[in-house]
């Protein structure tokens, strides 16, 4: 039997609250990720949304689960890149991309990373069940991937784990201590020629621990 294609006022509605939703889980990135979960008020979250609590609380019953919503939404997005590292790719190539998207995502979405950070060094309680399914598991395909390159010769022998963190602990620091960067280096990855550089030392030294160039 042949499905009824939503009328347009219909696809409208649809469209609409799919707009509201993103508006507002922007507005709780954007709160959440500097003022903690306890820090944010609904009411805050709803204005800079421009919406009305009422509305929020249509879309979300209550901050915790906005919360938990708008990890889910970092942890998709910065887990994302992670897929490049394809069996079929050339290693060199494959980190190399990789790299260059989580130094990306570093530069465009530093408040994703900042919360994602803030959330685990709380200890994770409302994102722990993410981390232990979705999470683990992309991580342990990928690991997969790296051990079958590294018995094959075409990298160097490394713990596959202690090399993912790595990549994430360098390039994430861009993000998560963008202050003591600038401190630092007067300089930040918006700066386009500091980027590129960020990019080729960052490739350059796990590279290099690879055995590869």
């Amino acid at each position: 039997m042949q499905q009824a294609t939503p009328s347009r006022p219909a696809r409208r509605r649809r469209k609409d609250g799919e707009a509201r939703r993103e508006a507002i889980l922007d507005a709780g990135l954007a709160l959440f990720s500097s003022l903690g979960l306890h820090g944010a008020s609904v009411d805050a979250i709803a204005e800079r949304a421009g919406l009305s609590k009422t509305n929020l609380l249509y879309y979300f019953p209550s901050k915790e689960e906005l919360y938990v919503a708008v990890l889910r939404r970092v942890l998709a997005v910065w887990l994302d890149p992670l897929q490049s590292l394809d069996a079929g790719s050339e290693p060199a190539a494959a980190f190399r991309g990789y790299i260059r998207a989580k130094l990306t995502l570093s530069r465009d979405a530093p408040e994703a990373s900042r919360l994602f950070c803030l959330e685990i060094v709380q200890g994770a309680p409302l994102l722990r069940p993410e981390l232990e399914g979705p999470l683990r598991d992309l991580v342990e395909a990928k690991a997969a991937i790296i051990r079958g390159w590294s018995a094959a010769g075409r990298i160097a022998a490394h713990d596959p784990h202690h090399l993912i963190f790595s990549i994430w602990a360098i390039t994430q620091h861009y993000a998560d201590f963008a202050v003591q960067v600038d401190a630092v280096t007067g300089r930040d990855l918006d700066d386009p020629d500091f980027f590129e550089r960020t990019v080729a030392s960052t490739q350059a030294l796990i590279l290099a621990g690879l055995g590869l160039r």
